[in-house]
């Protein structure tokens, strides 16, 4: 039955009735009323944060390792724009979150009101869709379509702008039986014959590659057990984009690793000598296809996504197949199960010792040290010390981003967090924050660096507030590094503003938050240290001094192809490749 309730009271019952248990926000004048109403209630959990894109780094962190809607309520104005970053991050991510933002009242749009901007003009390119809701007797429905457009296809952000005198107005509220969109209707279920073609593509390859991404994660559980398997009985090698990290096993010997800029030197030739590349869930984006006109030249592409934009938007592939990844892997497995239940052992024999050869170059070699903490080295130890727990990671964005999706290694979908398409600094730490409070008895730790940390510390304080025991990682190394790394490859040294001279102490910092705070720069004292870090039931900021100049690779150079990498020069490997790709060693 209906029920008469104020806009406010509409807001709170639709979350609830959408089963949303935490909300992450900062009031305002324009949401007072909404404000009000969550006081009144007990249902939904609000979590106040420091700043309004911390509420959005929070919700996309909540969201990541869920797999449910992150839910966001923040003012007008620059509640509003503050929101901004963190909503095209999470449409450039395919993250599923609906903001609520206040507005000023109907009959003021337009004035320039007090704290009025016009939210839905700002937001329209960073969001899937948006709202701005003008008669109480709209808003449930709108309330349950915003949920239902975050999270069905390709899930992303979407914004409900609510005027004030709309939150007070009276008026009936009734849950919708569906929630649905009338001209929304994301395509769920592949074409059968063009799966079939795929499967008789893949029975015919002698170089094949699966190329996976984020579409796998998002798609939820089962399709990361459909890719798993498929990969198990084609016996074919899997490599991932950053996105896709943990949806097929890193422990698993068909793993090659990351692919792309950062990515290894076997999933790069694969990608690049492949004859047959399945792509399930990624996006052909810039820093996995390298120079366009010289990605994987030889090959044939079938691109498996639910998006019908991403189809032939930057390759033109030879066999598109528009639907949700699990649903078409799992239809996959199927008819390659009617056709053999046997992998092709035999026939990519070739292909595997190929494989093999690029695997023992060993491109994330580095070379050891035992007076210095080595960045790849620090991560090495986080990953032994903490995989028998249970861990989520996210990483702020630059060097000790990539360092760890090169040396953390991931067996399971939900539990890497990271900026991919939007690189937003500052992310980890609310992303942090908002997978600790869906997951309070888990190990959460941000790897950070000393820079991108710094333009979200203040979410610390929400994370002591709230019991929230982070642990926040920095690789600290005096510089913004990634910034530093293409200054000195692509500038001639000339490292213009990349230093971080009046850096604070962390360790100080985390005291005045009321956290524990831990400082190290001895590599015999790593592992002690870390194990502090673990078990303390306090928030913690780790202080780890690691080398200042250390380069990130491999890494292929900008405008490359993925076999023009530039190698690590180790005691292991001679030198880099020459210019047709071949390795000297």
């Amino acid at each position: 039955m209906a029920q008469q309730m104020t806009g406010a009271e509409m807001v709170i019952q639709a979350l609830i009735d959408q089963d949303v248990e935490h909300i992450f926000g900062y009031p305002g004048g324009a949401v007072l009323p909404i404000y009000d109403a969550i006081f009144q209630q007990d249902k939904v959990e609000h979590i106040l944060v420091r700043h309004e894109q911390g509420a959005t780094h929070m919700a996309e962190g909540y969201a990541r390792s869920t797999g449910k809607c992150g839910v966001v309520l923040v003012t007008s104005g620059p509640g509003a724009t503050n929101a901004v970053t963190g909503l095209a991050d999470a449409l450039l991510d395919s993250i599923p979150m609906v903001c609520i933002t206040g507005q000023v009242p109907t009959p003021l749009i337009g004035s320039d009101a007090f704290q009025e901007c016009d939210t839905v003009g700002i937001t329209r390119n960073c969001t899937k869709h948006n709202y701005l809701v003008k008669s109480v007797e709209d808003l449930p429905r709108i309330l349950h379509e915003a949920f239902y457009v975050a999270t069905s296809g390709r899930p992303g952000p979407v914004v409900i702008d609510i005027p004030k005198d709309v939150q007070f107005a009276l008026g009936s509220y009734m849950k919708p039986n569906n929630g649905s969109h009338p001209t929304y209707k994301p395509q769920m279920e592949g074409e059968l014959e063009a799966i079939k073609m795929a499967v008789d593509m893949m029975l015919k390859a002698e170089k094949p590659v699966f190329y996976t991404g984020g579409g796998v994660v998002n798609s939820g559980p089962e399709a990361s057990k459909e890719l798993r398997e498929l990969a198990d009985l084609t016996g074919y090698p899997v490599t991932s984009t950053l996105m896709g990290l943990g949806a097929f096993p890193a422990s698993s010997d068909q793993w090659l690793g990351m692919l792309g800029m950062h990515g290894t030197y076997e999933a790069n030739m694969a990608m690049h000598d492949c004859d047959l590349m399945i792509c399930v869930g990624a996006r052909f984006d810039d820093r996995i296809t390298g120079r366009l006109d010289g990605f994987s030249p030889n090959s044939k592409k079938i691109h498996i996504d639910i998006d019908p934009s991403s189809i032939n938007k930057n390759i033109v592939v030879d066999l598109p197949i528009i639907g949700d990844c699990g649903l078409v892997l799992e239809e996959m497995v199927r008819i390659w199960r009617s056709r053999t239940n046997e992998p092709r052992t035999e026939a990519i024999a070739p292909w595997w010792k190929q494989i093999n050869e690029w695997r023992d170059v060993k491109s994330l070699a580095y070379e050891k040290s035992d007076k210095v903490i080595k960045p790849q080295y620090a991560i090495e130890r986080l990953f032994e010390l903490t995989k028998e727990r249970d861990v989520y990671i996210t990483t702020e964005v630059g060097q000790h981003q990539m360092w760890a999706a090169q040396h953390f290694h991931f067996n399971e979908p939900n539990r890497w967090m990271t900026s991919g398409g939007l690189g937003t600094m500052g992310y980890g730490l609310p992303a942090a924050v908002g997978v600790q409070t869906a997951h309070r008895d888990a190990l959460v730790i941000d790897i950070a660096g000393e820079a991108s940390v710094q333009m979200t510390m203040q979410e610390m304080s929400t994370a002591v507030q709230y019991g929230l025991p982070i642990k926040v990682f920095i690789l600290n190394n005096e510089y913004m590094g990634m910034v530093r790394q293409w200054q000195e490859l692509l500038h001639g040294g000339r490292y213009s503003n990349s230093y971080s001279e009046s850096l604070p102490d962390f360790v100080k910092m985390a005291e005045a938050f009321g956290a524990h705070g831990i400082i190290c720069e001895d590599p015999a004292e790593l592992d002690d240290k870390i194990m502090e870090m673990i078990d303390s039931d306090k928030p913690v900021i780790f202080d780890c001094r690691v080398t200042k100049e250390e380069n990130c690779l491999p890494m292929i150079p900008s405008g490359k192809a993925h076999h023009e990498m530039i190698l690590p020069d180790t005691a292991d490997i001679g030198n880099i490749i020459d210019e047709k790709g071949k390795v000297l060693v």
